[in-house]
């Protein structure tokens, strides 16, 4: 699969802790993307953060926190992830969901001579 060099950043934030369907939802999301054979996704877990309720979670030893922040990142065309956004938007409860435009300088394993 080539991506184009002109892609799309799909950028999801939700909680550790979110479900869909008895499954961590960033879980689900990854294997739907993959199902749908999106170029690639890679799931990040911060270690603070807080959003529309203005709770902060943190990963701090005396504070235990459960649900920290998870940021999945998925990079693909802008028509493919346009077409996947109603496949995310039937999965999430919550969460903020951003787009920006960006350059793929490399994708793949190079060849070598």
């Amino acid at each position: 699969m080539q991506v184009p060099r002109n892609a799309v950043l799909l950028r999801i934030f939700i909680g550790e802790d979110d479900r869909f369907s008895h499954h961590l939802l960033h879980e689900a999301i990854v294997l739907k993307a993959r199902e749908q054979h999106l170029a690639g996704a890679t799931v990040l877990r911060g270690p603070m953060g807080f959003g529309h309720s203005s709770r902060l979670h943190t990963a701090k030893i005396l504070r235990l926190s459960e649900d920290l922040p998870v940021i999945i990142e998925i990079v693909d065309s802008e028509e493919r992830i346009n077409e996947f956004l109603p496949v995310l938007d039937a999965m999430m409860g919550s969460g903020l969901v951003t787009m920006e435009k960006v350059q793929v300088l490399q994708y793949g394993a190079k060849e070598r001579s």
